[in-house]
């Protein structure tokens, strides 16, 4: 099995985290977006995976200490990473041939700005699984149409009048991926494009068109990490989950002067609280320092000084200098306010 990761986007509505930071290396509960996912995914697959292929954009944003990260993502699930590069926005059908070479044997593609809880069997019966999930507001989404054997027969993107409420989460399943690529070849020499863009959903059509089943996978939980807020509920909704399974989330060397977590809590290695309460639902990266303050709801990246604060659906980067009364901030790497 291999596990395709498109992540060449720079993330813009995440801003400002993402101008320094790839978005799929925002960390959750203390591990970045696209590990989380990729691990969540191999453990749904219960089978071994060969290769990660992860295609990245462009080599001065996406640069060498990503590669290094992504290397060992894979060679952690004893799997080979393989690295392509999406020099220019062109689609995510363009992205997943930017892959060409690995896109052979059975598959799974995952866009990495999303997270998943999930459990379930691959049907055996079916060419190729679409992950779903169950949503309120289906018109704003893309949805999938199914027939009387609850098969795939449409994608619809944002509906007007109900199609359904099954929204697609951009997480694919495929017994042979050679059909996608087959198919997105000729999406890309016949110049099919919408919104300017080469579309994964046009080599899906056409593999329907030439009779392959799609069936839909649905996951327990689907959260996004689309900009600060959502993020921030993420995280919330992350450490809800690994505090009930028991895992172990508050590292055994953070320094506790005059101060109280309240669970669930990510706090990392050498972190200093120092006259604080944090928590609940919060995740500070390794040598952070936060004194004088309470925080609850919020993510704090890695060797940030945070003093006199009181935030609640706060986000803050790495290496940040903070000294203030605001509450619902979002503040990038680097930054100084005192």
């Amino acid at each position: 099995m291999k596990i395709i990761v498109p992540m060449a986007g720079r993330g813009s509505r995440l801003r400002p985290h993402t101008l320094t930071v790839p978005k799929p290396l925002i960390p959750v509960a203390g591990k970045s977006i696209v590990h989380r996912l990729v691990e969540d995914i191999a453990k749904i697959l219960k089978e071994p995976i060969e290769e990660v292929a992860f295609i990245l954009g462009d080599q001065a944003f996406f640069g060498q200490d990503l590669v290094e990260s992504l290397e060992e993502l894979a060679g952690s699930l004893g799997a080979k990473a393989s690295i392509y590069r999406q020099d220019l926005p062109l689609g995510t059908g363009h992205a997943i041939m930017c892959a060409k070479d690995s896109l052979s044997g059975p598959a799974v593609i995952a866009y990495a700005d999303t997270l998943i809880r999930a459990d379930f069997e691959l049907d055996p019966a079916a060419d190729a699984v679409i992950w779903v999930k169950q949503v309120d507001q289906p018109e704003a989404f893309g949805v999938v149409k199914l027939n009387a054997n609850n098969e795939i027969i449409e994608l619809v993107e944002k509906p007007k009048d109900f199609v359904s409420d099954l929204a697609v989460i951009g997480i694919y399943y495929f017994k042979e991926v050679g059909d996608l690529k087959k198919e997105l070849q000729g999406v890309l020499d016949n110049n099919i494009q919408n919104g300017g863009e080469y579309q994964i959903n046009d080599g899906i059509k056409a593999m329907m068109a030439n009779g392959k089943i799609f069936k839909t996978g649905s996951v327990d939980e689907w959260m996004d990490c689309g900009n600060k807020d959502v993020t921030v509920e993420t995280n919330t909704r992350m450490l809800g989950f690994l505090h009930n399974d028991g895992e172990h989330l508050v590292d055994y060397d953070v320094t506790l002067e005059n101060s109280t977590i309240i669970p669930p809590c990510y706090i990392g290695e050498n972190v200093v609280l120092k006259n604080a309460t944090v928590g609940p639902n919060v995740s500070l990266g390794k040598g952070t320092r936060v004194e004088n303050s309470t925080i609850k709801n919020s993510l704090i990246q890695t060797n940030s000084h945070i003093k006199n604060a009181d935030l609640n659906n706060a986000m803050i980067g790495n290496h940040v200098s903070y000294d203030g009364k605001f509450t619902s901030i979002s503040i990038g790497d680097y930054s100084v306010l005192e």
